[in-house]
C-alpha cells in the first residue's frame, strides 16, 4: 500500500496529506489534517459521529476513502463556525441543552445544516428523517429537534411544550 500525495479542500482551506486513496477518510481529517472535531463512533457508518459534508451532502467519513474525497469540498464541525462566531445551529443546541455529552453533536450539527441548506422549513418528520444515522444516547433528541426547529424559525413541538391549563367546564 504505498501512500500518495492528495490534496484536499478543507472547510475553504486547502490541504495536503500523504495518504493511499483507500486510506478512511476520518482518519485523514482527524490523524493527518488534525480536524479533531470528526470522531470515530463505530466504524461501520451506524452511529454518525464521524459525519462531515462533501459537497454540502453528510457522509460517513469512516466508510469514505480519502481519495473519493480529492476534488470535492469538505466541511467538518471545525468549518461551520465564521469569523469566530458560532453558527446558529451551534447557538441553538447550546441554548435548547442539545449538547450533553458532546460526542454525537459534530455529526448531528453536520446533518442538521444539510437537512436545513436542502430544506429551510422542514415538519419534525423531516428533522427525524434527516438525522437518521446519527445516533445520540443523551439527549433522547427531543432537544435536538428543538434546536432544528428553533433555527427554522418552527415552533417546538407539542412534546416539548408544557400542558397548557385548562378550564374545566361545569355541567
Amino acid at each position: 500500500m504505498s501512500d500518495q500525495m492528495l490534496s484536499f479542500r478543507v472547510n475553504g482551506g486547502s490541504y495536503q496529506a500523504a495518504a493511499h486513496p483507500a486510506e478512511r477518510l476520518v482518519d485523514v481529517l482527524r490523524y493527518q489534517l488534525g480536524f479533531t472535531g470528526v470522531k470515530e463512533g463505530c466504524g461501520t457508518g451506524q452511529c454518525g459521529a464521524c459525519t462531515v459534508l462533501l459537497d454540502g451532502r453528510p457522509v460517513n467519513s469512516c466508510l469514505t476513502f480519502a481519495g473519493d474525497a480529492v476534488g470535492h469540498e469538505i466541511t467538518t464541525i471545525e468549518g461551520l463556525a465564521e469569523g469566530g462566531e458560532l453558527h446558529p445551529l451551534q447557538q441553538a443546541f447550546i441554548q435548547h441543552g442539545a449538547v450533553q455529552c458532546g460526542f454525537c453533536t459534530p455529526g448531528m450539527l453536520l446533518a442538521a445544516k444539510a437537512l436545513l441548506d436542502e430544506n429551510p422549513g422542514p415538519t419534525e418528520e423531516e428533522i427525524r428523517r434527516g438525522l437518521t444515522g446519527n445516533l445520540c444516547r443523551c439527549t433522547g433528541y427531543r432537544k435536538i429537534i428543538d434546536a432544528i426547529q428553533a433555527v427554522a424559525g418552527l415552533p417546538a413541538s407539542r412534546a416539548a411544550r408544557p400542558p397548557r391549563a385548562t378550564r374545566r367546564s361545569r355541567r
